[in-house]
């Protein structure tokens, strides 16, 4: 049985990690490297880093902390925020990123999808989504770090992004952001069975249970948090102890 992962994630904004709810009230929790590295001593099996206002700012991704980062770090590392073309990839993958993520871009051409795959191979490609459930039940898409509708749907879009190309899809429940109320494990889920690649869920951790859940009943393959673990609510060994318990293979020891 394959285990399931746990990411840290870490929200940039001008070179340091930020923190809100809603993808709003922006709060400083440090600076990427050290946070990157004391998540990874941790236990984190992969540690994400967005350039949340790369795109809304119209500039590209910052190199110099993507490097510092990487130097720091012994596991997997994902980097998205401001990438828009081909050459934009090989920057963040020459300054030491694993993989990265693309968002808004992807929704503005597909394409881009394939032709990062093509190069880099699909396992390189995540394609991140922010999606916000709408009156009528039905979750929509959103670009520029959450401020910009597309009136895409969320399920029919991760579809799209799998066939292009993509190795994984990192679901954000922009309802949940940074409110520690749990997962949307009804999104998680209907995302997971509408396509064959993996499924990271994020958006509303805030304790061991919400990981479980997530795993269980949304079939995630992989869950990410950013509040509780830069502000010390959970330790991600600690989580790691809890989800062995409740059934849910992670990678040990940790």
């Amino acid at each position: 049985m394959l285990t399931k992962r746990i990411i840290a994630c870490l929200d940039m904004d001008g070179g340091r990690v930020v923190k809100g709810v809603r993808f709003k009230n922006l709060r400083d929790a440090g600076d990427p490297a050290e946070c990157a590295a004391a998540h990874a001593r941790s236990g984190a099996d992969e540690i994400v880093l967005l350039d949340i206002t790369a795109t809304s700012g119209n500039r590209h991704t910052l190199l110099e902390a993507v490097r510092g980062t990487a130097r720091s770090l012994f596991v997997p590392f994902t980097v998205g925020g401001g990438i828009r073309q081909l050459d934009d990839a090989a920057a963040v993958f020459d300054a030491g990123a694993d993989k990265i993520a693309i968002n808004s871009a992807a929704v503005r051409d597909p394409a881009l999808i394939g032709k990062i795959a093509g190069r880099f191979g699909s396992q390189a490609v995540v394609v991140a989504i922010d999606a916000r459930k709408k009156e009528d039940g039905c979750f929509e898409v959103f670009v520029a770090g959450g401020r910009v509708p597309t009136g895409r749907d969320a399920i029919q879009w991760a579809r799209e992004a799998a066939a292009s190309g993509a190795g994984e899809i990192l679901l954000t429940s922009m309802d949940r952001d940074g409110t520690q109320s749990g997962f949307d494990c009804g999104l998680v889920r209907a995302v997971a069975e509408a396509v064959s690649i993996p499924v990271i869920a994020s958006g509303g951790a805030g304790s061991a249970r919400d990981f479980i859940e997530v795993f269980h009943e949304g079939r995630a393959d992989a869950a990410l948090a950013a509040s509780i673990f830069h502000f010390g609510i959970e330790n991600i060994a600690e989580l790691k102890h809890e989800l062995r318990d409740a059934g849910v293979p992670v990678r040990w020891p940790c």
